[in-house]
């Protein structure tokens, strides 16, 4: 079940988002993916931290940063409540739909980005039929995103605990995966519908593939082999499309790599960030 904390939610005001800064050392800024919050790091933060100033970010209408709903709607207003708790210069790392939020704040303030790194994330998350040259884009399928958005209203936890078993689907922890999101979600508040509302929008309508051509930090991105919300061949297309960026593909994993592998993760991005 999912926890209403009224008094930690009180503590934040109606515009700011919730940030929760852990370690000492280069900053990381860390997004997290749609319905969940930044607890969802917990597997990796007492690793982290040991090196890196962590800011653990509650994306708005999410976790702590419930009542920063209104932000949620698009993704320069997600950018635009990041711009003003966050450090002026950071590695970004953004978890699926985080990753889209990373990449976009990336694009509009480059100069506070010295690295942006995804994680199982997608410049367009939807498939669709006929994209650049007529090929086809893999993704999520239209009528995926449109139960969700059905349901939601119906049934709020089941919705978001259906979510979170696709995110896990196909990886060797499966169930011990959905377990672990399922009590990390719980530890804040439960997101407001219109930022969940707003986050599957963005999923559907997002298409970053362009303006991703035009970054100028380093660009790394991380995937799960057995991930099914960004499949095999969107992991090609990308290294086609920026073949100087680096990528790594965790082999034991779905959508969720830091908590399928958190020892692993901790070690690749450790390598790619080299210090």
């Amino acid at each position: 079940m999912l926890n209403n904390d009224d008094d930690a939610i009180e503590n934040v005001s109606d515009s700011q988002l919730h940030v929760e800064v852990i370690g000492d050392g280069p900053d990381l800024v860390l997004l997290h993916g749609w319905g969940l919050n930044s607890a969802c790091w917990q597997h990796i933060v007492p690793q982290l931290s040991e090196h890196y100033c962590l800011h653990l970010v509650d994306l708005p209408g999410f976790g702590l940063s419930y009542t920063a709903f209104s932000q949620s709607q698009s993704l320069a207003g997600i950018a635009k409540a990041l711009e003003g708790v966050t450090p002026e210069n950071a590695t970004w790392i953004g978890w699926s739909l985080g990753g889209l939020c990373a990449s976009y704040f990336a694009l509009q303030y480059p100069q506070r980005v010295n690295c942006l790194i995804t994680v199982a994330s997608s410049p367009k998350f939807m498939a669709q039929e006929q994209g650049v040259n007529g090929l086809d884009w893999p993704g999520i399928k239209p009528d995926v995103l449109s139960y969700f958005n059905q349901q939601l209203a119906q049934n709020l936890p089941a919705t978001i605990n259906r979510f979170l078993a696709i995110q896990a689907m196909g990886s060797v922890t499966a169930k011990q995966d959905i377990k672990d999101l399922k009590r990390l979600l719980s530890l804040r508040p439960e997101p407001h519908i219109e930022a969940l509302t707003a986050g599957l929008k963005l999923l559907e309508t997002v298409d970053l593939r362009d303006e991703l051509l035009d970054l100028t930090m380093p660009f790394y991105r991380f995937y799960g082999r057995l991930d099914t919300l960004v499949p095999q061949s969107v992991i090609e297309l990308m290294q086609a499309a920026l073949p100087r960026s680096g990528q790594h593909i965790f082999q034991q994993s779905s959508h969720a790599p830091f908590i399928s592998e958190p020892d692993n993760f901790v070690t690749i991005l450790r390598e790619f960030l080299q210090y």
